[in-house]
């Protein structure tokens, strides 16, 4: 049976035309980089999670596709993985622009990440036709707009305090869970203060209280 606190939000949806419950979700941001192995295993295989057990009900995800490039004095940019990556970062945030649904922006992304994986790059634009989505991102991309978006995430990067130290960096309501970022979906249901408390979050798992490690626990992509 569905609690009160439900029926008022939908009430209130009703009303004023807003759901104020998703006030209540956990903003998941994810720094990463496209051809870096580490983040697309992260993405493939531990961020999918957000699409199991209701998850993403109460997650606000953020994708932030430029991890270690650096933005140079002539406004290029140069990419840690070579100008494939520079590409391919730029397409994601043409995506994530152009299909604001995070579901949607998501299931690109894992395609593509899963095809990087499988050293399968050139199969790439194949992902729009696999997730249902049309190729106006490659529009993006080609009228330049692509490039602002970059150097939008390039700013926010440089601006994450603590700085990050590799990707994929991983923060839970802006707080770095640094080499415990594996371990997301603890943090999210931790942080949750709703009352729609999805499966995955049952029973509420235990905290990693020894966050702070002198060297990360999985392998990642260092900033040089």
């Amino acid at each position: 049976m569905a609690s009160p606190g439900f029926f008022t939000c939908m009430l209130l949806a009703l009303f004023i035309g807003i759901w104020p419950c998703h006030a209540q979700n956990v903003t998941l941001s994810v720094y990463y980089e496209t051809l870096c192995p580490y983040c697309s295993d992260f993405i493939v295989n531990h961020l999918v999670k957000l699409f199991h057990s209701r998850l993403f009900s109460i997650v606000n995800l953020r994708l932030v596709p430029w991890g270690n490039a650096v933005l140079q004095s002539d406004g290029s940019f140069l990419c840690q993985h070579g100008p494939d990556e520079c590409l391919l970062n730029t397409i994601e945030a043409c995506t994530i622009s152009v299909y604001p649904n995070e579901e949607q922006h998501l299931s690109f992304i894992v395609c593509l990440e899963r095809l990087a994986s499988a050293n399968k790059l050139n199969e790439w634009i194949n992902c729009f036709n696999t997730t249902g989505l049309a190729t106006v991102p490659i529009d993006c991309y080609k009228s330049g707009y692509g490039n602002v978006l970059e150097n939008q995430y390039a700013a926010e990067t440089a601006q994450l305090d603590p700085p990050h130290k590799f990707v994929p960096w991983v923060l839970v309501d802006g707080q770095p869970l640094q080499e415990d970022f594996k371990n997301f979906v603890t943090y999210v249901c931790n942080a949750y203060k709703g009352e729609q408390v999805p499966e995955a979050c049952h029973p509420l798992p235990l905290m990693n209280n020894s966050l702070k490690k002198a060297t990360p626990s999985y392998p990642v992509c260092y900033a040089t």
